[in-house]
């Protein structure tokens, strides 16, 4: 599904250059988990935006089902991502202002989904991560817990064939990340891919490999039973 070749980010400031990739490659086959780890600065993050066609590298190739995505402008990389991809994020990136069942509802809207199937899907994901006893709810009268299955559930309304995940159980306790780690493996059984970026080895044992970085760099992979 994805295919990185020689992947290059070159940060710039009046003063100092930062190489954030440096010809970095890697692959991730179609229905993996895959965990990517590392020290903070190591490139990680920068790695998931340009996987989530949040921003373009410097040099490279990016191959995303077969497509050669490295230099697509705005438009097209914002119509590939709202198609395929979900996100997940450490802070839950909920809107304060809308319900849970509203805050679910919003890619769909973007995508110009019908209300009627806007309804049926998002009732039926609210269920699958059993929150649907929220749906009225504003984020604020979540606990941490059911604000990431919120999360989780935006993620997945659209039917992505990649999920990526940003540190999902840094801001949870080790009751609701587990939780969390076990929605994602739920969804990677149904045949989602999964990208995740993490600190922490317990929830990277729920991944079938780990790819760890250093500076830029793929330095080792281990592949899970």
């Amino acid at each position: 599904m994805l295919k990185i070749t020689g992947l290059e980010k070159i940060y710039r400031t009046e003063d100092i250059e930062t190489m954030a990739l440096n010809r970095l490659s890697m692959e991730v086959k179609e229905g993996e988990f895959v965990a990517i780890m590392g020290p903070s600065g190591c490139g990680k993050s920068t790695l998931l935006n340009i996987i989530g066609l949040l921003d373009d590298p410097d040099a490279g190739s990016f191959q995303f089902n077969s497509i050669e995505v490295a230099h697509f402008n705005e438009r097209k990389r914002a119509d590939l991502r709202k198609r395929n991809i979900g996100f997940v994020f450490q802070s839950f990136n909920l809107i304060d202002e809308l319900t849970v069942y509203e805050n679910v509802e919003l890619p769909l809207l973007y995508l110009g989904i019908p209300a009627t199937e806007r309804k049926q899907r998002v009732e039926e994901v609210l269920e699958k991560v059993q929150i649907m006893h929220r749906k009225n709810h504003f984020p604020q009268q979540l606990s941490g817990g059911q604000q990431q299955r919120c999360a989780v559930a935006r993620a997945v309304v659209n039917k992505p064939k990649l999920i990526l995940a940003d540190e999902p159980t840094g801001n949870l306790d080790s009751s609701n990340g587990n939780e969390v780690m076990q929605l994602l493996t739920e969804l990677n059984d149904g045949g989602t891919t999964v990208v995740m970026v993490t600190h922490s080895e317990h929830d990277a044992r729920y991944a079938h490999r780990i790819i760890r970085l250093l500076d830029g760099q793929v330095v080792m992979e281990n592949v899970l039973s």
